[in-house]
């Protein structure tokens, strides 16, 4: 009978200084207010003080946690102001992988949540009833501690869509740069940090990563927040490797982290103890949905209208569609959808991008007709074979036209040209004979002035300089695919025969 006394004695000495204390808590309204801002942001913020010299911050006494969770045994269920021992024996009992000490700190997050944010606190426990089971499975998937879930609780207080003000999103609070390398897709259009099961994906194979770094849970955490580099500059510092070791070395906002997660498990997992009252969600249209394959381009407003199921629903079920729309066209996306609507939804698939399509689908530009080649009248054209190093630039200057004329006459949509393409310029007639048909580079142009041609004639010419040979012009002119027997032939030459200077002899058949 000794026990029972004592412990009455105690509730008794603890109740009458905070009747009014209990009172006011019973007496709140319930909260049901929705998700609004990250809540670790607005924790963070506060002072969290410094750690008591007194609280052992990386262990409990096994002896203070026997004598603690025995006075537990019989714990009342009341709201409001707890001791000290009844939160070490409380998280004594939640018996994680993950160390959950106990401290002044912790203490101040623990009431951030039982107390001063009870309304978030209890929207929290009703997003839970949803999010938690995704989570678990992914994390169980990784193996890797199920309490990791707590994590996304001071992230984004369970909001699919946040975004905080340096941009980071999501369930687990990604920023752009890790997402994409945890194979986050972001686009105009879809966020996958913002779809649960994708991101939680993400998030465990990063938390995973952490751990192997650090091989310690706290470290790994206050890393996810700060990022290792932050970590391993205060382990360096401080010459420690453990998160309360590390504490005062770590960036401010990262030594109020692991607090709050601790903080979160205590307040989910004692939710009843303080009177916490999770809203009353309607998730059984979400726990049964079903996927399907969209190849099209849609908008929440077109399936809704086709198949009857609610927008609010649609976006509940996909918080990465970005502005209502599932770009299939781009890709093959998946959709959730609840499994009543399933059948209505694969009746109306084909005409739900139709319905009021000129409203809701991106508008289509009207394309310009096929270009085509333009041979512009009164000129002479030259065909130009590109070589390497070519651009569209030099082979304007090269024949003093314009890059845009270039692009007109051979029906060009870009500046890309490939070695080997022809391209046909078009010059003035009386300059025609300073061009070859095919160009073999800023090399060859000196010698190719030095062609000629005639208004009369189908021919190029040129005229005979002292020291000159048949082999020597058939070599200065070889580009044009010219040997020594062609000049022969269209001159009507023989091996004896002899140039001289000032003599014009046919070098090319233009055409």
């Amino acid at each position: 009978m000794i026990r029972p006394l004592l412990v009455f004695s105690a509730l008794m000495l603890w109740l009458l200084p905070n009747l009014q204390a209990i009172t006011k808590a019973h007496g709140r309204a319930p909260h049901t207010v929705a998700a609004e801002n990250n809540m670790f942001e607005e924790i963070a913020n506060e002072d969290i003080g410094a750690v008591d010299s007194d609280s052992d911050t990386t262990a409990i006494q096994s002896d203070e946690m026997a004598a603690a969770a025995e006075l537990l045994a019989d714990e009342p269920v009341l709201p409001a102001v707890v001791t000290d021992s009844v939160y070490i024996a409380r998280l004594s009992r939640l018996h994680s992988v993950i160390d959950l000490p106990f401290n002044s700190i912790v203490r101040r997050y623990i009431q951030l949540y039982t107390e001063d944010k009870r309304d978030k606190a209890e929207n929290i426990l009703g997003l839970s009833e949803y999010y938690f089971p995704i989570f678990e499975q992914i994390l169980d998937q990784y193996g890797i501690p199920l309490e990791l879930r707590y994590l996304a609780v001071i992230e984004s207080a369970l909001n699919p869509r946040i975004v905080s003000r340096a941009g980071a999103t999501g369930l687990w609070q990604f920023m752009y740069g890790t997402g994409r390398l945890y194979g986050l897709n972001v686009t105009s259009t879809i966020d996958d940090r913002c779809d649960p099961i994708k991101a939680t994906d993400a998030a465990a194979r990063h938390l995973r990563d952490l751990y192997n770094t650090f091989n310690d849970w706290t470290l790994a955490i206050a890393a996810y927040n700060c990022g290792t580099g932050n970590v391993n500059k205060a382990i360096r510092r401080s010459g420690r490797h453990d998160f309360w070791g590390i504490y005062h070395y770590l960036p401010r906002e990262t030594r109020g982290y692991v607090p709050a997660f601790i903080g979160a498990a205590y307040m989910i997992s004692y939710s009843k103890e303080h009177g916490l009252k999770a809203p009353k969600y309607d998730f059984k249209r979400y726990f049964s949905y079903d996927t399907v394959h969209v190849n099209q381009w849609m908008h929440f407003d077109q399936i809704a209208a086709v198949t009857g199921i609610p927008v609010a629903s649609l976006r509940d079920l996909n918080p990465q569609y970005r502005r209502d729309i599932v770009p299939g066209n781009e890709r093959t996306c998946t959709l959730k959808l609840p499994v009543e609507y399933i059948s209505s939804y694969i009746a109306g698939e084909d005409s739900i991008p139709q319905h009021l399509a000129g409203e809701y689908n991106p508008k289509t530009m009207v394309a310009p007709a096929e270009f085509t080649a333009y041979a512009p009248k009164g000129k002479t054209k030259i065909v130009h074979r590109v070589k390497k190093g070519d651009v569209l630039g030099t082979i304007a200057t090269r024949y003093g036209v314009r890059v845009q004329d270039l692009k007109h006459w051979n029906a060009l949509r870009s500046n890309y040209i490939r070695e080997g393409q022809k391209l046909s310029v078009y010059v003035s007639p009386n300059k025609a004979a300073r061009y070859a048909d095919q160009s073999a580079g800023a090399g060859k142009s000196t010698a190719a002035q030095e062609l000629s041609s005639s208004p009369q004639s189908d021919f190029l010419y040129y005229q005979v300089k002292a020291g000159d040979t048949l082999w020597s012009i058939s070599q200065q002119y070889k580009y044009l695919g010219i040997t020594a027997s062609d000049l022969m032939s269209l001159n009507n030459m023989s091996t004896s025969t002899k140039i001289v200077p000032g003599q014009t002899i046919k070098i090319k058949k233009i055409g």
